[in-house]
């Protein structure tokens, strides 16, 4: 069984985030680096399924020459080679875009499943491996918590609203974004860190993709949110103050 883990890396969770000079992006120059959340789940996924069924685990990584040290964590992790889509643009691109060069790597490759993390915590969209997906043109289903593989098809686990979980078949290949969670992440082993120094990271460029495409989509501002500081008395007894005090937090801040 061959399967493709999609992998961002983000700035570290504590990091102090500053908005860069031309106002577009975060300052990254001073920040630290992991692998995204949800996509280190995803891999975790992965990784089950091979010990499980055996095969194969690659993982795909867009970004600049920096994300080559989560892509060896992923190595050392336990996956098998890696293919990592050079570019330092990655943030002039949407989310269709950002697919759409994923997508083509993962043509080549022809795997039998495709996982991703649920959703990227710096732009936290959740709708690339939907989109991968769609432009893929194979089956798809989100927030899944457990994955069984079942010959030629799979069966999953999804979670759903107020602690209810929906049981799918779907067919072989598939897509599936995996809920935060799902599984109690592993450490890379001494041994695993020493092997992925020798595991194979194919390096390609949206050009050898095909060029990457023209977003439909794009940031215009980044920046912080103004603190304003605002009182307000309300006049009347107690009676009449309190209907006031409510009927502000109802229509205005509604919060209730």
């Amino acid at each position: 069984m061959k399967i493709i883990v999609a992998i961002k890396q983000v700035p570290l969770r504590d990091s102090p985030l500053r908005v860069s000079s031309a106002g577009l992006w975060i300052d990254e120059d001073a920040l630290s680096f992991e692998i995204n959340e949800p996509d280190a789940y995803a891999l975790e996924e992965a990784l089950r399924l091979k010990e499980k069924n055996g095969g194969e685990v690659i993982v795909l990584c867009a970004g600049p020459e920096r994300a080559a040290q989560t892509i060896r964590e992923a190595l050392a992790k336990g996956a098998d080679r890696a293919i990592h889509i050079e570019t330092g643009d990655l943030n002039s691109l949407d989310t269709l875009g950002i697919a759409k060069i994923l997508a083509e790597a993962v043509r080549s490759e022809n795997p039998d499943l495709i996982l991703t993390g649920l959703q990227s915590d710096d732009l936290g969209s959740g709708q690339t491996g939907v989109v991968m997906a769609e432009l893929l043109g194979v089956p798809h289903s989100t927030i899944i918590m457990q994955v069984e593989v079942d010959g030629a098809r799979i069966k999953v686990k999804r979670e759903l609203e107020d602690g209810w979980f929906q049981h799918i078949g779907m067919p072989l290949p598939a897509v599936l974004t995996i809920q935060s969670g799902s599984n109690k992440l592993r450490y890379a082993t001494l041994m695993g860190i020493k092997k992925a120094r020798t595991k194979e990271i194919r390096r390609v460029t949206p050009a050898d993709l095909g060029g990457a495409p023209a977003p439909v989509a794009g940031i215009t501002k980044v920046y912080a949110p103004q603190k304003q500081k605002q009182a307000q008395i309300f006049e009347g007894d107690a009676k009449t103050a309190a209907a006031q005090l409510v009927e502000k937090l109802k229509f205005e801040v509604r919060v209730i």
